[in-house]
């Protein structure tokens, strides 16, 4: 071989050498390019991210021959990966599998913002985490590589293989130019999604705004308020508990679960819950698993319901806290300040809004009483005009005592109306009342009368029992004054009862008894015509009097 030869070949082929290399180069640029043209046509056609990512994962296992593409991405508090995508579907794994940020080869490359390619039995390396979901032990190589945003890392994109393999430089080249792309539209979606929360957030305010100056009822309002939140924010169960100040225990007013044991769980006492340390405390607490605290009261329901983190929210007007808003979540979640912000907002315009209920309450109420006691004070007229026909038969004194005695009796279903309750009244309590009354005014201090009263608890709406008061008063007055004109010692029963249908009142003593020839519908005694009038025309009832076993026994019955 001439000198020069060896040397010429040599020449010829080292350009020869470099061109398969540049074609190579080329081949990976043309290749990387359709792969980012691929990825970029699919973020740019769907809005849904679970779509994307889906898109996104099919796109990288393809173009880098991998077996499997897997995408997590980083949850609002930074603190968690989920899988949010794969290129094989696997049921029942998108959304649950999570991993904590350092946990796993995945959470490495998160924590650390550096690669990691494993040839082979990659579950081998000190940082591997057994997923038995994932069936990872089937693969042996895995790249795994961080998905950078502008401002922060957004999550991790990592591919496997089921047989051994060597990633080259162009692959990992390639799979970090995919995730800077995906990272960048993950964060644009995450941004836009975080503005579009905000805005519902906004608009959960200004429609509870709304409604507080509507004219909705509480219960209304309280559930609005619980439902909306819960939609807006997510939230499995969202509730306001009120604070009973007698019991110091806090009642559960609206919520928007449908949870039988949920809704019926006993009341919670301020000490020792989470919820009465928010009341306490003046101030939001919250937890991450109420089924791992201690403080919490009721874990068992909370396993059943699927509750995990937990935030209570005072609610607290003109510096006073008069209840909280429970909001629960399915997952472990860290609030954030801007949450925190909304909820104390929300809670705010929930004190509000029970605040405004109270006033309207009250101003119903007065309302209502005005025209109660204008009714009453018109009975009462109607009463002493009676009196004034009829007194010539008696001294002034005693139809003064008598008139006194029938507004005491009004007066008694005033007293149980304003301490109790604006719609019934206990019967039985006003029968006390009127005979403390009779026993002050109309007992001689001679005579010794034992007035007992028994039977049931007979409640009655206020008009009715203002009839009945009035009733009530006639029959035991008249009971003294002719049934112990004469006698010094006895009694007098009055008796109550009540079944399905009717109502029966007995008013009995065992005084002198009435005179043989006595007959209801011709007396001339106003008390017992006021009685007869009440009991037809109010009660729409019935009315005897009659001598019974040693006892004189008026009965009043009136359907309920």
């Amino acid at each position: 071989m001439p000198p020069g030869t060896q040397d010429s070949d040599l020449g010829t082929l080292a350009p020869e050498q470099r061109i398969r290399e540049l074609e190579a180069e080329l081949r990976d640029k043309e290749l990387e390019a359709e792969a980012l043209r691929q990825i970029g046509q699919a973020m740019g056609s769907l809005f849904e991210i679970e779509e994307m990512l889906k898109q996104v994962a099919d796109i990288v296992a393809k173009v880098t021959g991998t077996d499997l593409c897997l995408i997590y991405l980083l949850n609002e508090s930074k603190t968690e990966l989920v899988l949010r995508a794969m290129s094989r579907p696997a049921a029942g794994v998108i959304g649950k599998i999570r991993l904590k940020v350092g946990e796993g080869i995945t959470g490495w490359v998160a924590k650390e913002r550096r690669h990691v390619a494993l040839g082979r039995e990659a579950w081998r390396d000190s940082r591997f985490k057994h997923v038995p979901a994932l069936r990872e032990d089937s693969y042996h190589s895995m790249l795994s590589v961080p998905l950078p945003g502008k401002e922060d890392l957004v999550g991790v994109i990592n591919v496997r293989t089921n047989p051994p393999h060597e990633y080259t430089q162009t692959q990992i080249a390639l799979l970090n130019s995919i995730a800077n792309q995906v990272g960048g539209a993950v964060e644009n979606f995450l941004q836009y999604q975080r503005v579009e929360k905000r805005a519902s957030h906004l608009t959960t305010l200004s429609e509870i705004s709304r409604s507080i100056t509507s004219e909705m009822y509480l219960e209304e309002v309280l559930h609005l308020i619980v439902a909306m939140t819960a939609e807006s924010m997510n939230f499995k169960i969202c509730s306001v508990m009120l604070l009973d100040e007698a019991k110091q225990e806090l009642v559960i007013k609206a919520t928007q679960s449908k949870s039988r044991a949920y809704i019926r769980k006993p009341n919670l006492k301020l000490g020792g819950s989470v919820a009465g340390r928010a009341v306490v405390e003046g101030q939001p607490i919250s937890v991450l698993d109420v089924r791992k605290t201690p403080a919490y009261r009721y874990p068992d329901i909370a396993k059943r319901e699927g509750l995990c983190s937990l935030i209570a929210v005072p609610l607290k007007v003109k510096g006073k806290i008069i209840g909280v808003l429970n909001c629960y979540t399915a997952r472990p979640h860290i609030f954030t300040e801007e949450e925190i912000a909304l909820l104390t907002a929300l809670a705010s315009h929930a004190a509000i809004a029970i605040e405004n209920a109270k006033l309207m309450v009250r101003s119903a109420i007065i309302q209502e009483m005005h025209h109660r006691v204008k009714n009453s004070l018109q009975t009462i007229a109607s009463l002493l005009r009676l009196q004034l026909r009829y007194a010539k038969l008696g001294s002034v004194e005693q139809a003064l005592s008598e008139s006194i005695n029938r507004i005491l009796a009004i007066a008694a279903v005033h007293e149980l109306l304003s301490s109790e309750s604006l719609d019934n009244v206990n019967i039985k309590k006003v029968a006390e009342g009127i005979a403390a009354a009779t026993a002050h005014s109309l007992f001689p201090p001679d005579k010794s009368i034992d007035l007992s009263i028994e039977g049931s608890d007979v409640e009655l709406p206020s008009q009715k029992a203002t009839s009945v008061a009035l009733i009530l008063n006639e029959l035991v007055q008249n009971a003294v004054e002719h049934g112990f004109k004469n006698l010094n010692r006895g009694r007098i029963v009055i008796d109550m009862r009540e079944d399905a249908d009717a109502v029966r009142l007995t008013v009995a003593n065992d005084g002198d008894p009435l005179p043989a020839e006595f007959d209801l519908r011709h007396h001339r005694s106003l008390g017992l015509q006021i009685v007869e009038n009440l009991v037809r025309d109010d009660l729409a009832g019935s009315f005897t009097l009659t001598n019974d076993r040693g006892m004189i026994k008026a009965l009043v019955t009136f359907p309920k």
